[in-house]
């Protein structure tokens, strides 16, 4: 089989000259999608880019999370509107202050796709990598990742994309047929690509509710040297927590990369709850501490995943995510060796006794924030819902 047409781009610095060079090419259309859209210089960069491409003819479409961006910020919005760019918000948050189980429903894709021939998919939002909207300026970059890809799976994203953009539209029915085909055309392209070895691995809440983590078990169970996960928001459930104990006692090395800096500080302690019982089983865990960990990716033999999904509930069971799955024994060294090469650049790893020997406080605090966010997804609900 020939080499799969997948690059592997590491953080802001890799992939938005790539993603706007393929913007400045487009011909006929351009779709995006991002979880947040901020208004600084590279949120910038890309407007213009997404509003060049519209002046010149290209049909471009731009779709926000309503909690993540909310309304555009106004010089964004006015740049693209200008320009003729259309823009939909998924999934815009209520006024009203009352709980709602949609407001932990959002979409968390980071997609794009230009002429039906160029994707990226994974976790880097439209955001400059030295900044974070909670902590202000960052010495060292957020570690992220994303890959660019053609060919059907480029196919695949692009009606995915357009399936997205009619049901947010409110189309009637005979305006969605051809959302429909490309939904099955689609599909066919799916499994077409998942026998040649990748696929678009999709989370919703309708025909894909847990297609993500069902990837990650199977490739867990079938590992028989590696798995090496780096994940900027890990709390798994217990199925997972299993698959990778069972791993390491058949004689896997399992190494897992996890947020060493408190971005925040619920699920930042939930994942310190489950250091010692991970430990214990001879599971190897680092903290990235150079920077603001980001990335949703790993290494597991020759399978390899680069997404938009953290393993944890919300990601799991609530949001709307896409990662590709790739087996393939080169793309996969490449990317392990970019993972090894970052934790021997600023990952710390986590003593075998360090969990026991925390406060007895500190623990508590970390199982009661486990058992927080766990409630929070049983409330939210699983219903179906496109």
């Amino acid at each position: 089989m020939p080499p799969l047409p997948v690059q592997l781009l590491q953080s802001g610095a890799e992939y938005f000259p790539a993603l706007i060079d393929a913007i400045d090419r487009a011909g006929r259309e351009v779709w995006l999608e991002t979880y947040i859209f901020s208004d600084d210089p590279t949120g910038q960069r890309v407007a213009e880019a997404l509003a060049g491409a519209a002046r010149r003819g290209v049909s471009v479409h731009l779709v926000v999370d309503g909690f993540g961006t909310g309304p555009l910020p106004a010089p964004i919005a006015r740049t693209l509107s200008d320009a003729g760019v259309q823009v939909q918000v998924y999934a815009p948050m209520p006024r009203s202050i009352w709980p709602s189980r949609d407001r932990l429903r959002r979409l968390h894709r980071k997609l794009a796709c230009i002429d039906g021939q160029t994707a990226f998919i994974g976790g880097i939002n439209v955001l400059d990598d030295h900044w974070d909207p909670n902590h202000g300026e960052l010495e060292h970059p957020r570690l992220d990742y994303a890959v660019q890809v053609g060919g059907s799976i480029a196919q695949t994203v692009q009606a995915e994309m357009q399936l997205l953009w009619a049901h947010l539209a409110n189309r009637p029915l005979q305006r969605t047929v051809n959302a429909g085909l490309d939904q099955a055309r689609a599909l066919a392209l799916r499994f077409r690509r998942r026998r040649e070895g990748a696929y678009l691995a999709l989370r919703d809440n309708l025909a894909h509710r847990r297609e993500i983590e069902r990837a990650y078990l199977q490739a867990i169970g079938r590992a028989r040297n590696e798995v090496l996960i780096a994940n900027a928001y890990f709390f798994p459930g217990r199925r997972f927590r299993r698959a990778l104990r069972e791993a390491s006692r058949r004689g896997v090395k399992v190494q897992l990369l996890l947020q060493g800096r408190v971005e925040y500080i619920l699920p930042h302690r939930a994942a310190q709850a489950l250091y010692e019982s991970l430990m214990a089983s001879g599971i190897d865990v680092f903290e990235y501490h150079r920077s603001f960990l980001h990335a949703k990716v790993a290494v597991i033999d020759d399978w390899a995943t680069v997404g938009s999904s953290n393993i944890d509930p919300f990601s799991l069971l609530l949001a709307r995510e896409a990662n590709l799955v790739i087996r393939d024994a080169g793309f996969a060294a490449e990317l392990r060796d970019r993972i090894v090469h970052v934790i021997h650049e600023g990952g710390l790893p986590i003593a075998a006794d360090e969990p026991r020997h925390r406060p007895l406080y500190q623990r508590a605090w970390g199982w009661l924030a486990y058992g927080l966010l766990r409630l929070g997804v049983l409330v939210s609900g699983e219903r179906q819902r496109f």
